[in-house]
């Protein structure tokens, strides 16, 4: 049997790798490393992908969300509510421009944002919400519009989980994560449904003037070479990276169907026991699987976790601390034991190997070997 990798990034290349090696070579021909010709077509052939007027390429998720927050004219003081139960890059942006976080709880099925919550944590400073689509799927993105629209508040669609899977409105009608609030960011890290083999990013709109604004912010701020109209900051997608997605775009949808795949084989070996939780998929979303997160209960969640690192089997605890226990966020408004469902996930949540490369033979070993523990 192969190692078992939490994402196999190696076996992943093997397979696409004359097609990789040809996009990057062509780039190191042509010597347009900085917004060359691979950046303008990975940008368009993504703008028909998510079928979004506006795709503007940036350096990483992080200077996504960001740059999204400066072009959208938030400014110091005013709040923005989040889940605190995320990567700090979601709150980390908000705090680094002046702006106030404002944490709340979470559904406590599907991990996402809870509606309720955004709706009773609104207050008159409150200017924008920042529902992540955690682990694959989007967040109650129609909930929330409402409540965005009642109180005249942007929504900034965190989808770093989640390019490829579908909302799906009560109507029937579907749009890709990212491109239904105000603004949608992602990132290309490499271990990402669509990574690079670096940083990368990219924000979504279909407002021309949001996007202009964008495009501007992330070049220094320039309108015309040298002449410098807003505060900006240096963010671009390089070419080779654009070049290697522009080969993995193509393969996007097959990597969510491989993990879906995956996750169908787990669902199948625990769906008896009541001791873990596979995860609940939202009705009015698809699930692209970034990550399969168990809930364990009445099991010892860090006596497992060690159990299965012993037999070579990667489960890392995504994520040990919510945002507000977090030292960096130390804030009177919020104690422990205030948000009640995220500190609970927090210490019961486990992850298994999740990528498109694993096979029967791994899967049934990670399964066999977790039941080992779940049955003593």
């Amino acid at each position: 049997m192969n190692k078992i990798n939490m994402v196999d990034l190696q076996g992943q290349y093997k397979k696409i790798k004359s097609e990789i090696d040809s996009a990057i070579h062509k780039v190191l021909d042509s010597a347009a490393f900085i917004n060359g010709p691979a950046v303008k077509e990975f940008q368009a052939k993504l703008e028909n992908y998510l079928g979004v007027k506006h795709v503007i390429p940036c350096a990483n998720g992080t200077d996504a969300l960001q740059i999204s927050m400066m072009a959208l004219g938030l400014k110091p003081g005013d709040e923005v509510i989040t889940t605190s139960f995320t990567f700090i890059a979601t709150a980390e942006v908000i705090a680094l421009l002046g702006l106030t976080p404002v944490l709340v709880d979470i559904d406590p099925n599907t991990f996402n944002i809870d509606p309720d919550a955004i709706r009773k944590a609104i207050t008159s400073k409150s200017k924008a919400i920042v529902p992540v689509h955690l682990f694959g799927q989007c967040a109650d993105l129609e909930a929330i519009q409402e409540i965005a629209d009642e109180f005249g508040l942007k929504v900034i669609e965190d989808a770093c989980q989640a390019i490829g899977a579908d909302y799906i409105f009560k109507d029937g009608n579907r749009k890709k994560a990212g491109t239904i609030g105000d603004v949608g960011c992602t990132s290309f890290f490499p271990s990402k449904n669509l990574g690079a083999y670096g940083d990368g990013g990219a924000i979504f709109t279909n407002n021309d003037a949001l996007a202009n604004q964008c495009r501007i912010i992330a070049n220094h701020g320039m309108t015309a070479r040298y002449y410098h109209d807003l505060i900006g900051v240096n963010s671009r997608l390089d070419s080779i990276q654009a070049a290697i997605l522009n080969v993995k775009l193509k393969y996007l949808d097959a990597y969510s169907s491989a993990r879906n795949k995956a996750a169908e084989s787990y669902n199948e070996a625990f769906k008896d026991y009541s001791s873990i939780k596979i995860p609940a998929k939202f009705e009015q979303s698809t699930h692209v699987f970034h990550q399969y997160t168990l809930l364990t209960k009445n099991i010892d969640r860090d006596g497992l976790h060690e159990h299965l690192q012993s037999k070579g089997i990667p489960a890392p605890v995504y994520y040990p601390v919510p945002l507000h226990l977090q030292k960096a966020y130390q804030d009177s408004r919020y104690n422990e034991g205030d948000f009640p469902i995220t500190e609970k996930v927090c210490k019961s949540v486990l992850s298994l190997p999740m990528h498109t490369e694993l096979d029967e033979e791994q899967l049934g070993f990670i399964t066999s070997t977790l039941l080992e523990f779940v049955n003593k």
